[in-house]
């Protein structure tokens, strides 16, 4: 089952956010974590590679450097993007960046990273981080939806995206 949530959850999430969602139900079968417990974030991302590329995205095909996709964060001199981020799709268009995660997208807090780094992506502003509904004993899905709860609840910290999905397979 896919499960999913849009924050800020005072805002409705945009049509390429629902179409994201449809893209995982799609496959949401062959990527469940109940029953595909050692499936790797690779995998995911491979199975939901052409409905994202449908959707307008460049999605990552390996680890090779040009089979990645890099994200602009500073530029320098004569406006060379001197720094950059990987990303696992992005949408330029659509200003959105997808991130899969797997076992390590809690436990080692990757998903943390993956705000900081759509942070400072230039010109994106929404991003979404597929994790796993279940690692081992943990609720990773539901971790995640409270983290971002509490973050937005709390009001100390502003980001500057206008949006982030956040969804469970």
């Amino acid at each position: 089952m896919i499960n999913w949530i849009y924050f800020p959850l005072s805002d409705r999430p945009t049509k390429l956010a629902f179409e994201i969602v449809k893209v995982f139900e799609s496959v949401a079968d062959e990527i469940d974590s109940d029953t595909h417990i050692e499936q790797e974030s690779n995998a995911v991302l491979s199975k939901v590679r052409n409905g994202l590329i449908e959707l307008g995205f460049q999605v990552e095909s390996g680890k090779k450097a040009n089979e990645k996709i890099n994200v602009p964060v500073l530029f320098g001199q004569r406006g060379k993007m001197i720094r950059s981020f990987d990303a696992d799709a992005y949408n330029e268009l659509e200003g959105f960046v997808i991130e899969v995660e797997a076992g390590r997208g809690v436990t080692n807090y990757q998903f943390l990273k993956d705000l900081f780094q759509a942070c400072m992506m230039h010109e994106v502003s929404y991003l979404a981080i597929a994790v796993r509904n279940k690692y081992r004993n943990s609720r990773d899905f539901e971790k995640v939806q409270t983290f971002f709860e509490t973050l937005y609840a709390s009001q100390r910290l502003t980001l500057p995206l206008k949006g982030i999905l956040i969804i469970g397979y």
